[in-house]
């Protein structure tokens, strides 16, 4: 059983920065692609980015592209996700998920199996 446990959200201002950590306890993170979703309030739980297993390919939303960057450091099993130039719309709470599959490097959040209890990240304009 993989808990996974986000870290780093807050209030920020449009335009800041700032970077979300996901870690494990159980099973190391190195054997999972990871992603990250957000779910505003009234609103459907969204990809936002993944990241392969090995780390080599990694897949964005269109909304953050260019702004937000998913990476892993396997010596640390951690995973994050740096947040550029945020903006009001990113307010949301941001969950990690792990993806048994291998291979994956999926958008589809059914495909992830475990979930972190999510970090929430408040843009102000």
């Amino acid at each position: 059983q993989v808990q996974l446990v986000e870290s780093g959200g807050g209030l920020v201002q449009a335009g800041d920065s700032l970077t979300l950590s996901c870690t494990a306890s159980g099973p190391t993170l190195s054997a999972y692609p990871m992603g990250w979703f957000r779910q505003a309030p009234g609103k459907w739980r969204e990809f936002v980015a993944v990241i392969s297993r090995a780390g080599s390919s990694t897949d964005l939303a269109d909304s953050v592209k260019g702004r937000f960057t998913i990476s892993r450091d396997s010596a640390k099993g951690t995973v994050y996700l740096q947040m550029n130039n945020l903006k009001p719309e990113d307010t949301a709470v941001y969950y990690c998920a792990a993806d048994p599959d291998p291979v994956g490097l999926s958008r589809i959040k059914e495909k992830y199996t475990y979930w972190g209890q999510g970090t929430q990240v408040t843009v102000s304009s």
